[in-house]
């Protein structure tokens, strides 16, 4: 069965699948989405596209609205999120969806990030362009600690932070997204939402290792600072015929090549190695 009906929202069946998320870049400007790694996900179920101000008063019990019901329901903050939730997890353990098998306990949720990016994979989820679509994780620095198994990320946040979500933007003109973060504590325009009926994970999880190998990064940096930034400072004034400032004004050559070297690694580095699951079975 390729979709379940619940509340009258058509949910598509996205199938069990693999995929990287993140960056194996070098350079430092890529740090943010770093370690790339690998999220296998179970069989679940997605709404194609955000939800609808109609399908949110459907939902909710509520009255259908006056104006452009079709429309997305944007502004979405966390207490209308949790009264979402709340009802639609409510009839989904009233409906009794057989499809959905008593293997695993499911709920209702927003997708994480993982679950986002499969089901564009398989069956190319709609959205629209200029607008930030709310996820599960709770947003973090770069994707260090972040689950392998498509599970949404725990918040780690404390005091404002704890009231973010991490979040989808699409761009204005193209059909990209980047992640970014949204905060659920107000309304903010543009802020949209969509559902998963997924398995929920109780099984030891596998997450990515929440430390780098400091040394090797440590070696790394200072072998290329010196190949690109450090030797080629020295060289070029020799190759010019300038020798003697080469030993003369060494602490300037020095200094300059430290620069150099420092900014080089701002773009460019040697790939990382990705994380995969079996490396961490």
């Amino acid at each position: 069965m390729t979709q379940i009906d619940l509340l009258g929202l058509e949910f598509e069946r996205v199938e069990s699948d693999k995929i990287f998320i993140g960056t194996d870049k070098g350079g430092w400007v890529y740090s943010g989405q770093r370690p790339r790694h690998e999220v296998e996900c179970p069989t679940f179920y997605i709404l194609k596209s955000p939800l609808t101000r109609s399908q949110v008063a459907t939902i909710l019990n509520g009255p259908e609205p006056d104006e452009d019901p079709d429309g997305l329901m944007i502004g979405i903050d966390g207490s209308a999120l949790r009264e979402i939730l709340s009802h639609a997890n409510n009839n989904l353990q009233k409906s009794g969806i057989e499809v959905l098998g008593t293997d695993f306990e499911w709920e209702v949720r927003c997708p994480s990030e993982g679950e986002w990016r499969i089901a564009h994979k398989k069956i190319s989820l709609r959205y629209p362009a200029k607008k930030v679509e709310i996820l599960a994780d709770s947003p973090a620095s770069n994707y260090r600690g972040a689950m392998m198994d498509g599970s949404p990320r725990k918040t780690t946040g404390i005091g404002p932070a704890a009231n973010h979500r991490a979040a989808l933007e699409s761009h204005p003109t193209r059909e990209l997204v980047a992640l970014s973060t949204v905060p659920m504590d107000r309304s903010l325009n543009d802020v949209i939402a969509r559902l998963v009926i997924t398995p929920i994970r109780k099984k030891p999880q596998l997450k990515v290792p929440d430390d780098a190998d400091f040394a090797s990064n440590v070696r790394s940096e200072l072998f290329w600072i010196t190949i690109l930034g450090i030797i080629p400072s020295f060289v070029i004034p020799i190759l010019r015929g300038m020798s003697d400032y080469a030993i003369n004004g060494w602490a300037n050559l020095l200094f300059g090549g430290l620069c150099m070297g420092f900014v080089s690694g701002a773009f460019w580095r040697p790939r990382r190695p990705s994380i995969t699951i079996q490396e961490l079975q």
